[in-house]
């Protein structure tokens, strides 16, 4: 099974990054490859950019470790199996990394799925350098 991890330091406190990756329906606002989405503590859906559809189901939002976890429960997508985590740990001096694994079933949609997480991870410093103007 592929297992993908990406990881990225933000210079803003591990308490601001948790409130952002952890808000269950509103992560296509920091994820670019989907359009939109929605959903509570327990399930999310999410629109990709090319319509298709993800149906997640909250695994674990844990605000102590700053973990959180979902999988994909259905959708458009030939998903078989897939555990997505988010962990936000804390560097230093207001300073945290972003470390989002992903196990993922059939191995031939990996791929996508990696790309789409790094551009994400990748992206979310962006999110705090905003915000402080």
């Amino acid at each position: 099974m592929p297992t993908l991890r990406s990881h990225v330091v933000i210079d803003a406190p591990p308490d601001a990054v948790w409130k952002l990756v952890s808000d269950t329906a509103n992560i296509a606002d920091w994820f670019p490859a989907m359009r939109s989405s929605s959903g509570d503590d327990s399930r999310r859906k999410v629109v990709l950019q090319d319509g298709s559809t993800l149906d997640e189901a909250v695994v674990s939002s844990d605000a102590n470790m700053r973990r959180y976890q979902y999988r994909v429960v259905g959708g458009d997508l030939p998903v078989e199996h897939h555990l997505g985590t988010i962990d936000v740990i804390e560097l230093d001096a207001g300073r945290s990394i972003v470390v989002y694994g992903t196990e993922i079933e059939p191995p031939d949609i990996a791929e996508a799925f990696d790309a789409a997480i790094s551009e994400a991870v990748s992206g979310l410093p962006h999110h705090f350098h905003d915000n402080r103007r």
